[in-house]
């Protein structure tokens, strides 16, 4: 039974990555339609709010936490950064980029995560461990990655079926204008995929105070989703007065807003918050290259897209920068344990705090 409960944390991250790669390949085929972005955000937790509040009240209705001014503000941050900011970012790269690319970029989440975490002192770093030195290396080579991601589209390495034999001739001098249109397009989505990634890592870390702080779970996500819902719609009301945004057009839109809303927001929420709070920021962070994984296979299967050899570049060498900090990070735990165990360190790195 102890075993099952130590492969939960495991399980629900792999079934929240499945979710998410769904609700993104949604989102994108939604905002190419011509769906706000905002909008979008807002509706999506609008009904994620609907379908959790009954159960935050009913569940918690005797053990709910008193939500303090400290509480609240960093619930706030938390909507803000974990939903409102991040989700406006990544869903303006994934409209000038593809979903594929888009969820490639968020491999670079854990290290920024770790980075973060570093800064705020959830993390520890010495340069005279082992551990030190390959968690910094992971950073290096991650941030490596990120920049092939960035500034390299590539070859694309599948083809479409609606291209037709035409491309491979000479094009008008016309295309060399849209070529570089595309080429600023892509350089832009990638900035706005950073701006979001950053926004989410940072997310990760302030999750992890809100989940000490305010212990109960359902509650503070609820609490959480109004607070999405007014910083949304407010931001859309400032930058767009146009109320036929509004107006949902076609079933791509309905069907994409409440998948999103009940699996993308409410479940996939509550089970990164969770393990959060299991295992810390780091480890839940590490699950999303497996998003773009999934991504790519319903993309490719399903839809017809192109991958980019930019794309499985930069992703694999974020990847092995990830592995790097992952196994100096799981080394640290390991060395704690032994203190814990017998007293001494068989290495000379410090106690790591657990988050």
């Amino acid at each position: 039974m102890r075993c099952f409960w130590d492969w939960m944390p495991i399980i629900g991250m792999v079934a929240a990555s499945v979710g998410y790669a769904t609700v993104n390949v949604l989102i994108k085929k939604a905002i190419d339609v011509g769906i706000n972005h905002l909008v979008l955000i807002t509706y999506r937790h609008c009904i994620a709010a609907v379908f959790l509040t009954p159960i935050a009240y009913f569940r918690e209705k005797k053990t709910r936490t008193k939500v303090t001014a400290a509480v609240f503000w960093q619930i706030f941050l938390s909507a803000l950064l974990g939903a409102t900011l991040s989700q406006y970012f990544f869903f303006i790269g994934m409209q000038y980029t593809t979903a594929t690319f888009s969820c490639a970029f968020l491999n670079i989440a854990p290290v920024v995560t770790f980075m973060v975490a570093l800064l705020f002192g959830l993390e520890t770093l010495n340069m005279k461990s082992t551990a030190g030195k390959a968690k910094v290396l992971g950073m290096i080579v991650s941030a490596a990655g990120a920049m092939v991601l960035t500034f390299y589209k590539g070859v694309a390495l599948t083809s479409t079926s609606h291209q037709g034999p035409s491309t491979a001739h000479a094009a008008p001098p016309e295309s060399m204008i849209d070529h570089h249109h595309q080429t600023v397009k892509w350089t832009l989505g990638s900035l706005a995929l950073f701006a979001g990634c950053f926004c989410w890592s940072t997310w990760f870390v302030v999750q992890s105070k809100v989940s000490k702080n305010y212990p109960s779970v359902y509650s503070g996500t609820a609490i959480t989703f109004f607070l999405v819902i007014l910083q949304s719609a407010s931001l859309c009301f400032v930058t767009r007065r146009d109320t036929s945004l509004w107006v949902l057009k076609g079933k791509l839109e309905l069907v994409t807003v409440t998948y999103a809303g009940l699996v993308g927001s409410a479940l996939g929420f509550l089970i990164m918050s969770w393990c959060v709070r299991q295992r810390g920021p780091v480890f839940t962070s590490s699950f999303c290259p497996l998003i773009q994984i999934f991504v790519a296979v319903i993309e490719y299967a399903f839809l017809d897209e192109q991958l980019h050899l930019g794309s499985v570049l930069g992703s694999v060498i974020v990847i092995v920068g990830l592995y790097f900090l992952l196994w100096g990070k799981g080394r640290e735990v390991k060395v704690c344990e032994i203190k814990d165990g017998q007293g001494n360190s068989r290495e000379d790195g410090p106690r790591m705090e657990q988050v």
